[in-house]
């Protein structure tokens, strides 16, 4: 009888977790989502990311084809796609981006890749700074993630206080569900762990040392 006792006990305990858990899980997953509206910008600034950049390229050509904007800048991560039995060789992802929103509508005239390549998120905003001179930037777009999103604006917000830059900055998510799951049950995949349970332990290291 004690034995019985005890193991109902520990199947409440645990049908008790569950419920937290499936309560507390989409409220992680939405707490990473972020967006801030810019009626108008200079250019659309899609962030590098191999993993999603089919949906990331979908947004920036849906945002595009709004007329709000007249350039798309590229960045590159350096990764390479599958083989192309067409072209013979692996061809880069800004590559495959370019040609995604091409065939969505952007005139490849509109669409700049910029120059080298970059490894974090970090990285990009030095090179947002940088370009924003260069180019006399005076509004920007950025087009991400939706799980990346809070992490980008906070970063990108601080490379702009950090090189005394003046300049208006918004943000556009893409949907979940096509390259990242929807917040109601990422974590029942190993790829919504690393999205999100990921992304956590990004912030907390770009809040200590970016």
């Amino acid at each position: 009888m004690k034995k019985f006792s005890r193991k109902f006990k520990i199947l409440i305990l645990f049908i008790i977790f569950v419920t937290i858990w499936i309560i507390l899980a989409p409220v992680l997953a939405n707490f990473l989502i972020v967006e801030k509206e810019i009626e108008n910008a200079d250019v659309i600034w899609i962030l590098a990311g191999s993993a999603t950049y089919i949906e990331r390229n979908q947004t920036a050509a849906l945002v595009y084809k709004k007329g709000n904007t007249s350039k798309v800048i590229l960045t590159n991560d350096g990764g390479y796609g599958g083989w192309s039995k067409t072209e013979q060789r692996n061809p880069p992802f800004v590559e495959l981006a370019k040609n995604q929103l091409v065939s969505q509508g952007v005139p490849a005239e509109a669409i700049e890749i910029l120059p080298g390549t970059v490894e974090g998120t970090d990285e990009e905003a030095d090179l947002f700074a940088k370009t924003v001179r260069e180019q006399n930037l005076k509004s920007v777009l950025l087009v991400t993630s939706a799980y990346h999103s809070r992490r980008t604006l906070w970063t990108f917000e601080q490379s702009v206080i950090k090189n005394g830059l003046i300049i208006k900055i918004g943000l556009q998510t893409s949907p979940t569900g096509q390259q990242t799951p929807p917040p109601a049950n990422w974590w029942l995949s190993r790829k919504g762990w690393k999205m999100v349970g990921g992304e956590y332990v990004k912030i907390i290291y770009y809040w200590l040392f970016y």
